[in-house]
């Protein structure tokens, strides 16, 4: 099962797309953006995993595709 996710970059001033929580493969200004994108992703490579991160890097939504 691949794994994603979308967290915001350490300033909290762009939201990141990883895989496999390794390096970002997408980089978005706006979080709704990189979780639209995240979620198409997703379910592009099912069986997958996302997981959905706040500004706090606090999980706020898991999805399985």
């Amino acid at each position: 099962m691949k794994e994603f996710s979308v967290v915001a970059n350490k300033d909290a001033t762009t939201w990141l797309i990883k895989a496999e929580d390794v390096a970002p493969i997408h980089e978005f200004d706006k979080r709704d953006d990189a979780v639209e994108k995240a979620k198409e992703i997703a379910a592009e490579n099912q069986p997958s995993k996302l997981e959905i991160f706040d500004a706090s890097n606090e999980l706020v939504e898991k999805k399985v595709y």
